[in-house]
C-alpha cells in the first residue's frame, strides 16, 4: 500500500502539535470516570483512574493525536489535560459524601442510593462544579443536562435538571 505525500505531511504536522480537548470533552471524560467509580472499591479508584488515563505506548504515540482508552473513548494527548482530569476525579471522589448529603437534602422522595448511576454521576459532577470549581450554576446545569440527553434514559435530562434546580435554589 502506497503512502501519499498528504498522509506523511499530515502525520508530521499532527505530531508536532498537541490537540487539546474542549472543556465539554474534558467534562465528558470526567463523567465517564465518575460513572465507572461506582463499580469499583475505594481502594481501586486511584488505580482505575491511572488505567483509564494511562500513557499510550510509543508506537501508538507516533500514529495518533488523541488516544483511546481501554474503555473505548478518546483521551487527550496533552499530559496537562490528563493530569487535570485525574486531579478533578480524585477531588470529586474525596467530596462524594458531602455532595451526596447536599443532593439527599435537596430532593424529596429520592436518595442517591435509588438514583440511576448515569443520573447520579452527572448530578455529582454538576454539584462539584458549582460548589468547588465555582462554575456558573447555569453552565454546570446545562452541561449536565446535555450529557444526560446523550447518555441517560429518556427521562434523565428532566430528572437531572429538576434535581440541580432544587439544589441551586
Amino acid at each position: 500500500m502506497k503512502t501519499s505525500f498528504f498522509t506523511i505531511f499530515h502525520t508530521k504536522i499532527i505530531r508536532e502539535y498537541e490537540i487539546f480537548m474542549t472543556r465539554r470533552e474534558l467534562r465528558e471524560v470526567v463523567f465517564k470516570i465518575i460513572f465507572q467509580a461506582d463499580f469499583y472499591s475505594d481502594e481501586e479508584l486511584g488505580e482505575q483512574i491511572d488505567l483509564i488515563l494511562g500513557e499510550e505506548d510509543a508506537a501508538e504515540a507516533e500514529n495518533s493525536v488523541e488516544t483511546e482508552s481501554e474503555e473505548g473513548y478518546d483521551m487527550p494527548s496533552n499530559p496537562d489535560q490528563k493530569e487535570e482530569i485525574a486531579e478533578k476525579c480524585r477531588d470529586i471522589f474525596a467530596h462524594i459524601p458531602q455532595m451526596d448529603a447536599t443532593i439527599n437534602a435537596s430532593v424529596e422522595g429520592w436518595k442517591t442510593s435509588r438514583m440511576g448511576k448515569v443520573d447520579l454521576s452527572l448530578i455529582r459532577l454538576a454539584v462539584y462544579e458549582m460548589n468547588y470549581e465555582k462554575i456558573p450554576k447555569g453552565v454546570a446545569i446545562n452541561e449536565a443536562v446535555e450529557l444526560a440527553k446523550k447518555y441517560g434514559s429518556d427521562q434523565s435530562a428532566g430528572f437531572v435538571n429538576g434535581v440541580l434546580a432544587r439544589i441551586h435554589e
